[in-house]
């Protein structure tokens, strides 16, 4: 079993808008192919073995269907305001690693928090990782709330025997 692979995990990004904040997360989820699931957010810790790829598909499975995931959801409530989110990953060389995601109101600032936390994570369980490596989304508030959104989908798990 040693040989197994690891998770495959797709990292997207999206952006939407509603008249909710809450109607604005379901379009950036939408906008990301990953909006008909029930998520269920991880913290952050990437297996060894895993395989990271970026993607701009929809992700296939069933209506309601349980999606593994790390992500960033930042949220702009007022007039002109724009926010960004992001996650950052580190990989040692037998592909496990960490994500940090974070959300700002700069892509200036998302970065920095993103080097900063992955460079104590790294640092505080002896180093021995890869680059770090990052996606951002940005949303605007035009006329009616926006979400930015970045997600690391793991896995896709239906309901009950037979699923």
């Amino acid at each position: 079993m040693e040989d197994q692979a690891g998770p495959d995990i797709t990292i997207r990004t999206g952006s939407g808008q509603g008249h909710t904040k809450l109607s604005a997360f379901d379009h950036a989820l939408l906008t990301a192919g990953v909006a008909n699931f029930n998520l269920v957010t991880l913290s952050s810790v990437i297996p060894p073995r895993s395989r990271i790829r970026l993607v701009d598909t929809v992700l296939p499975g069933g209506h309601g269907d349980r999606l593994y995931c790390v992500l960033a959801a930042a949220h702009a409530e007022h007039p002109g305001e724009t926010v960004w989110a992001g996650l950052g990953w580190v990989c040692d060389e037998t592909g496990k690693g960490l994500f940090v995601e974070h959300t700002a109101g700069s892509e200036e600032s998302l970065r920095e928090q993103i080097e900063l936390s992955l460079d104590d994570l790294t640092r505080n369980r002896g180093g021995g990782y890869g680059p770090v490596q990052t996606v951002t989304a940005s949303a605007h508030y035009v006329d009616r709330p926006a979400c930015a959104l970045a997600i690391a989908a793991y896995e896709v798990s239906p309901w009950g025997p037979g699923a």
